[in-house]
């Protein structure tokens, strides 16, 4: 370093690798904490079961209220499910006994057509088996996880096992078992399997124990059974709370649902990949045939437009199909038009079972229901109904009641992310006679039951809360809800128009003798000629309240 005429100093560049070589010198070598043989010795495969273990929050286990609503209702999904598929009527039993301050044994039984033996242990004690998830036709489950997952909560925090009774038919003898999950591999681990007495005819009842809290209120167990029996109106309830209280819920309907009908996927409702796994697993002896009978709506016309728009020879082997070739009939599949898949897959309420089912829990001083046509999202078909209840001893100045459910399974938690919450925030409500604070649910003394039937509810997670906020989800739901909104507003004008008319004629009977009086003098009338107009008057007026 060296001095200068203006007194700032300088470097001498031939010194200054040696500082630079210095100062490195002293920097610490970085330790190796791993290496890619240690690293790959620490892979291994997670278990599906372990995985929700340590994320039960992912499958509606937050917290103890939520958990003990989320058992009952998996289990109450199933019952129904069963019992609708055999063609029974439900009639369902469902207990809650409190053990100590914190646990709980939660009991569902229902009349269905029982569970083979050998089937028992996987659907209670192994995740992800079931029968619904490939199956395009509408039902309350659809990821074969819910009862198992309600299973596992319980044995992690009780640790004790599920307990199942099942009966196929009254001759067959009842199985008893005693099931747990092995979370490292995803396997039911059975405790028991033994014949044991029971008086049922047929059906299936399960108990779990757990650590949980009950609650009265909204988003409680209760909330939950009130809200399944006005979903299923055609469901006998009988239901029974930790405290003792038991509470029945009659049917309202004799009949059961239309039973839905299986369809094969919709071509504008799959991926690339699905599309390429779907025709090569097919057995048919060409590309075409594939097309043709393993998608809806697809005819050999359509078929043969679907191939000439992607220049593919329909005549090859199915498990020939490349995925570039799958890519070109991906490609040609959103030019061409075909059909709106069948609805024969859904299975609404219908209107008239909603007003039963409302007029049975709801007292209200008016009530309608809609229908509407099905429609149709990534090729899943959906139909969205509504019902609207108005008045009665409902509060005024609170928010509307706003009961979402999805294939006829109440919705509790996460309202504001649910896809039916946006629609109904997003009406206009003033126009047909509520108020409606902005960002708000409008207020006024009315109920709304919002119901979604679809083949595959896009649920927003695995807990099956709220529903995805698809555009023409959302739409269906507005339309619904703006058919149910105007009966209501043309009811509360026809009761105002009433309501003013008798305002007035009530104005008129009290000024009527005051009249008769005015005439009596003005034209010097008898005090019997008086008498007569009055009642005159009297009877004009009730002629016209009686038109």
């Amino acid at each position: 370093m060296k001095g200068t005429q203006q007194g700032t100093l300088e470097f001498d560049i031939a010194e200054t690798p040696v500082v630079v070589a210095e100062e490195a010198a002293v920097q610490p070598k970085p330790a190796r904490r791993a290496t890619a043989e240690s690293l790959a010795q620490k892979q291994r495969e997670i278990s599906v079961s372990e995985f929700f273990s340590k994320n039960r929050h992912l499958l509606g286990f937050d917290n103890p209220q939520k958990a003990l609503l989320t058992a009952v209702k998996e289990a109450v999904d199933n019952s129904l499910d069963a019992c609708e598929e055999a063609g029974i009527l439900p009639d369902l039993k469902i207990q809650i006994s409190q053990l100590s301050e914190t646990r709980f044994v939660m009991a569902v039984e229902d009349n269905g057509p029982g569970i083979m033996k050998q089937q028992i242990p996987k659907i209670f004690g192994k995740l992800l088996y079931g029968s619904k998830f490939h199956t395009m036709k509408q039902s309350r489950g659809q990821q074969g996880i819910g009862i198992s997952a309600a299973g596992m909560y319980g044995q992690l925090t009780s640790g004790k096992p599920t307990r199942i009774v099942s009966k196929t038919s009254k001759e067959a003898p009842a199985h008893y078992f005693e099931v747990q999950i092995d979370t490292a591999k995803n396997a039911p681990t059975v405790g028991k399997d033994q014949k044991v007495p029971w008086e049922a005819n047929h059906g299936t009842r399960v108990e779990i124990e757990m650590e949980a809290t009950y609650k009265k209120g909204r988003r409680s167990v209760d909330d939950y059974i009130e809200q399944t029996a006005l979903a299923n109106p055609h469901a006998s309830i009988r239901y029974t709370n930790p405290l003792g209280e038991e509470i029945v819920y009659q049917r309202s309907a004799g009949e059961l649902p239309v039973e839905p009908k299986e369809i094969k996927p919709h071509p504008h409702g799959v991926e690339l990949g699905m599309l390429h796994r779907i025709i090569v697993d097919s057995k048919a002896n060409s590309v075409r045939l594939a097309l043709q009978r393993e998608f809806s709506r697809v005819s050999d016309k359509v078929a043969g437009e679907i191939l000439k728009k992607s220049g593919f020879a329909g005549s090859t082997r199915p498990r020939h199909l490349t995925m570039a070739e799958a890519e070109s009939l991906m490609r040609a599949i959103q030019q061409v038009k075909i059909m709106a898949p069948p609805t024969a897959c859904l299975s609404p309420i219908g209107e008239d079972a909603i007003l039963n089912g409302m007029k049975a829990r709801i007292k209200a001083d008016f009530y309608t229901a809609t229908t509407r046509p099905p429609a149709v999202y990534r090729g899943h078909p959906f139909q969205v109904e509504v019902g609207l209840a108005y008045g009665g001893d409902m509060p005024a100045d609170e928010p509307i009641e706003l009961y979402r459910v999805a294939n006829r399974a109440p919705l509790q938690y996460q309202q504001s992310g649910c896809a039916i919450f946006r629609a109904t925030l997003t009406t206009d409500w003033r126009k047909y006679g509520l108020q409606q604070p902005k960002g708000s649910l409008p207020i006024g003394p009315a109920a709304l039951f919002v119901h979604m039937a679809s083949v595959w509810v896009p649920f927003t997670s695995e807990s099956k809360e709220a529903i995805a906020h698809y555009p023409e989800i959302i739409k269906e739901f507005k339309l619904g809800l703006q058919e149910c909104a105007r009966r209501m507003g043309s009811h509360l004008r026809h009761h105002r128009r009433e309501a003013d008319e008798l305002k007035k004629r009530s104005y008129i009977e009290k000024f009527i003798p005051h009249i008769g009086i005015a005439l009596k003098e003005i034209l010097s009338l008898s005090e019997k000629q008086k008498d007569e107009v009055v009642e005159v008057l009297s009877q004009t007026l009730e002629r016209t309240r009686a038109s």
